[in-house]
């Protein structure tokens, strides 16, 4: 039995799959892996989020690097790998998809967002700093725009992508649905992930060290590769090795 077949048995077998993705799934859609060799981390210096907080010019710049890439985001469209997962939402074989991934690709592709732990938040919201109001985006990125000013809000207050910069705390509502659904997944698939950015990249370790089956799909190296833990290490395109994998497992 070779590996795309071993995945097709985990697929089958499970009854509550927790989906761990990174930037690797959405590169078909267009838009960039910020962690692979041409990364957008590996040309330019981030923006922190206390730099973020006291400074006018750290805020303009975070402000002009986010705007170019909402416009990316804002006209991306959900893949066939975000459609897969969503079929297995569908075929109730899903327990929770964690993503590292700001775009908000698995919400449009239909994850339900009970089912959705965005654990860097998302570039579909823009958020306060200050009163915490959420606002739709798409304004307040033309207004910025046109204007180059980063955005208030009526508070007063600096208005944000409602992402984790450096810096910045994870938000602990959505580490701890995280952390609750690696306690009761019984088969756990990283896609698309170099799974360097802890915490996100432990969950998948802490639902193997349950002794549930593990596997990583990605085209090229993982920090999880060679770890005793992991089941089964698919190398190659996600959307070439777990889309077919989810087809044949729903189709038998």
């Amino acid at each position: 039995m070779d590996a795309s077949q071993k995945l097709v048995g985990y697929l089958q077998d499970a009854r509550k799959i927790l989906i761990f993705t990174g930037a690797g799934i959405s590169t078909k859609s267009g838009i960039q892996d910020f962690r692979g060799p041409k990364g957008l981390w590996k040309t330019q210096q981030p923006v922190y989020y206390q730099d973020f907080m006291t400074n006018d010019d750290a805020r303009t710049l975070y402000w002009k690097r986010k705007l170019d890439s909402w416009n990316i985001i804002e006209k991306a469209q959900p893949n066939s790998v975000h459609t897969a997962i969503v079929r297995l939402e569908h075929a109730k074989k899903l327990c929770m998809v964690v993503t590292q991934n700001i775009d908000g690709l698995h919400r449009r592709a239909g994850t339900l967002p009970e089912l959705l732990v965005e654990m860097h938040g998302s570039m579909d919201q823009v958020e306060c700093q200050s009163c915490h109001n959420i606002f739709e985006p798409a304004p307040i990125y033309n207004k910025f725009s046109e204007t180059g000013n980063a955005p208030l809000c009526e508070c007063g207050g600096y208005l944000k992508p409602a992402t984790i910069s450096f810096g910045q705390n994870l938000r602990e509502d959505e580490l701890k649905r995280a952390y609750n659904a690696s306690n009761k997944a019984d088969l756990v698939i990283a896609l698309g992930s170099t799974l360097s950015v802890t915490p996100a990249s432990t969950i998948p370790l802490l639902v193997a060290e349950r002794g549930v089956p593990y596997v990583i799909v990605n085209k090229g190296f993982t920090e999880h590769d060679g770890h005793p833990l992991v089941s089964l290490r698919l190398e190659g395109d996600v959307g070439e090795l777990f889309v077919p994998a989810v087809h044949a497992a729903l189709s038998n």
